[in-house]
């Protein structure tokens, strides 16, 4: 079953892998992320989230933000000994770890996100296609979620709402536009060695049409 969402927000950024630092958005929503946030709404392990293509609604714009981030993260190995142990585990002190990083984000953005979803190995007896299609469709129209979507980042809000009416291109988008390697998302099937897979990605008239994983467009 297919589904068109509509999203939008003030702030996204969808980071680029190859920047090291500084956080440089791709010029549009990437399939990982656009799988995100449509899982934000509804996930359940028998069923598997498919993107089909991503339409860019409004002009692709940029900003430059300077946000404070901090340079530690809590250790899980560490964590979990401590509370093996009933010990209290160290703390991150913001203020000893914080840096402020630029990053170079896109501004007032919206997308329709066209996706289907596929049946997996994990469904129950009684899980069938349209049974997720009903609650899919009741939370899109409801605004539920499970966790707050967002735009690459927690800060960067996304809201949604169920797709009537396909906007038309802006016209600086119409044509063919060469966005370069894309990360399509990760590849999970070998759990130790998980790897990451591109695409090259061409906006057609503000269309991204997305390879399907087992295609020969996806580079690993």
């Amino acid at each position: 079953m297919s589904f068109r969402v509509e999203v939008w927000g003030e702030y996204a950024c969808f980071s680029r892998p190859e920047m090291k630092v500084e956080r440089v958005s791709y010029d549009v929503m990437t399939p990982s992320a656009a799988r995100g946030l449509l899982e934000a709404i509804y996930w359940h392990p028998g069923m598997r989230w498919v993107i089909d293509r991503i339409r860019v609604v409004n002009p692709i714009r940029f900003t430059n933000i300077r946000r404070n981030e901090v340079t530690e993260k809590v250790n899980a190995g560490s964590a979990m000994s401590a509370a093996n142990r009933n010990i209290t585990p160290a703390p991150i002190i913001a203020s000893d770890c914080i840096a402020q990083r630029a990053t170079m984000a896109l501004r007032d953005v919206r997308y329709v996100i066209e996706a289907h979803f596929e049946m997996t190995g994990e469904a129950n007896p009684t899980d069938n296609e349209g049974k997720f299609t009903d609650i899919m469709r009741r939370r899109l129209e409801k605004g539920q979620f499970y966790h707050q979507p967002c735009f690459g980042t927690r800060e960067f809000i996304a809201y949604f709402k169920p797709c009537e009416l396909i906007h038309e291109c802006p016209d600086e988008l119409r044509g063919e536009r060469d966005l370069g390697w894309m990360l399509l998302d990760m590849d999970y099937s070998d759990k130790s060695n998980i790897k990451p897979m591109f695409f090259r990605a061409v906006l057609r008239d503000g269309v991204l049409d997305v390879p399907r994983i087992d295609s020969k467009a996806v580079m690993g």
